[in-house]
């Protein structure tokens, strides 16, 4: 089962993922306020045990520190975007937290994002395979570098969580610090090949299709 929450000033997609009638969930990626994400999951009497991050961009790890504090989960994220977790100026964030929220190209400051120091207690790598421990929540880890060096997507039964790799007719960002448009272009050539019935859910947007997306995303649709 799975509830998409949109949160923060980039309207992020987070999303919690559980098994029914067990009371543990995972959560793909970490946007905005942890309060709001732990009300979410306490509406549906589960327990966040599992952080995943699609990347270590700061719409997508603002709450991560304030989760792994309330809840006691652990955080994987893919060992190349593992640094961002401690280092703003990787993750987009050119200035400390709360000291307004003035434009400046390239960083999260002008998203008015803000950012607590957060450790992984996972590295991840492509193959790897992400869950719950036990039941039939399993997610298999695909990288799939463009947008940073460490984006993957998630794959589960049905399922793909592409982060900021693929979008309902759009791709992420390639122009920001750590983006490489081959790099990206390479990672859709892969998702492409995916099973067109699987049902997208991307890091901000609607959900989609990969069928969808191969007719009408110009992205894929040229490859």
């Amino acid at each position: 089962m799975l509830q998409a929450l949109t949160l923060g000033p980039l309207a992020t997609n987070c999303y919690l993922v559980w098994e029914e009638g067990r009371g543990q969930a995972l959560l793909v990626d970490a946007a905005g306020d942890s309060q709001e994400i732990l009300r979410a999951a306490r509406q549906r009497a589960l327990q966040i045990q599992l952080i995943v991050n699609t990347h270590g961009h700061t719409d997508h790890v603002e709450a991560v520190a304030g989760l792994k504090q309330l809840t006691g989960a652990s955080l994987a994220i893919h060992e190349l975007d593992a640094p961002m977790l401690c280092d703003p100026m990787l993750s987009g964030l050119l200035r400390p937290p709360k000291l307004g929220c003035e434009a400046r190209e390239g960083g999260a400051a002008m998203w008015c994002c803000s950012q607590d120091n957060a450790s992984a207690d996972r590295l991840l790598r492509e193959g790897d395979r992400v869950g719950l421990g036990e039941g039939d929540l399993w997610l298999s880890v695909l990288h799939t570098p463009g947008h940073t060096p460490g984006s993957i997507c998630l794959l589960g039964e049905g399922v793909l969580f592409s982060g900021d790799c693929l979008f309902a007719g759009g791709i992420g960002r390639v122009d920001l610090p750590g983006g490489d448009e081959r790099a990206m272009l390479a990672s859709l050539r892969r998702l492409a090949e995916l099973d067109p019935r699987l049902l997208v859910y991307p890091g901000h947007g609607p959900p989609t299709t990969i069928a969808e997306e191969l007719k009408g995303n110009p992205w894929l649709s040229d490859l």
